[in-house]
């Protein structure tokens, strides 16, 4: 099993995150609701979300793009079934949202096979695929293309992102979390190549013990939908830059990647 389990910042639950905002449960609407760029990215949720681990294989590659299937060391594309994402940052303040501009938004996952790129112990120094970042607009949206990713023994499937920016207080603020999917999805795309020749994962969200500690798991699930021969999804991240437990550096320690997994996957 990957090293990935060791928890980070504070993770709020949907009690706590709405006690902060001072709501009954309610999700409020985005200064500018009903202007085109306020809407373009789907629903809102401006609901503070849960952080969570970082992992040991973030890598900070500095590769801005939108497209993070290829491999920029030999131009190979990662095998699976595509998978957009328009994602939004939202800055909660004084029981309002706003699009946050100018956040660096990561991305980062593993590969059909359950593999990460340019990490030692998985064999795979000097390649980068599925790895990139984005620089949010205006309306606080990035959108990332990228594939499904497979699964890894130990964890549910997921995918990791890192949201870097300034906190009210002036310093430098991470966010940190993962990104999953209901199970009935992933029993729909896992049966197909090249998903399917790895079987079904061993670990379910509930399972997990990231996804579940807290409860907070259901707050971080994509639901996409079929797109041509892919699949889309929208997602709304709300962050309380007041808050500096959830802002300060999320690095997972041990040296760039962190230490070495306990237990490797096979492939």
């Amino acid at each position: 099993m990957h090293d990935d389990d060791v928890p980070v910042g504070r993770v709020l639950g949907r009690r706590q995150a709405l006690a902060i905002l001072g709501l009954s449960g309610v999700a409020l609407t985005v200064a500018g609701a009903g202007t085109a760029a306020a809407t373009d990215c789907g629903p809102v949720d401006c609901v503070a979300k849960p952080e969570m681990t970082e992992g040991p294989y973030f890598v900070d590659e500095g590769l801005n793009r939108s497209d993070i299937r290829s491999d920029p060391s030999d131009g190979s594309v990662s095998a699976g079934t595509t998978l957009t994402m328009n994602l939004r940052v939202l800055q909660i303040s004084d029981g309002r949202c706003a699009p946050l501009p100018d956040a660096v938004f990561d991305v980062w996952h593993c590969d059909a096979a359950g593999l990460y790129s340019d990490i030692a112990q998985e064999g795979s120094v000097g390649r980068k695929f599925l790895r990139g970042y984005q620089v949010t607009d205006r309306a606080g949206r990035v959108r990332f293309t990228t594939v499904l990713p497979g699964w890894y023994r130990g964890r549910t499937v997921h995918i990791h992102i890192k949201i870097r920016t300034t906190g009210t207080d002036g310093n430098p603020y991470e966010f940190t979390s993962q990104l999953y999917f209901t199970e009935e999805f992933k029993a729909r795309y896992l049966t197909a190549e090249p998903y399917a020749s790895k079987g079904m994962p061993d670990t379910t969200n509930a399972q997990d013990g990231i996804y579940s500690a807290g409860g907070v798991g259901d707050q971080m699930l994509l639901r996409p939908n079929r797109r041509g021969r892919g699949y889309a999804a929208d997602f709304a991240i709300g962050l309380d830059l007041s808050d500096t437990a959830v802002g300060a550096d999320d690095g997972f320690g041990g040296g760039p990647g962190g230490p070495p997994p306990t237990d490797p996957p096979t492939a």
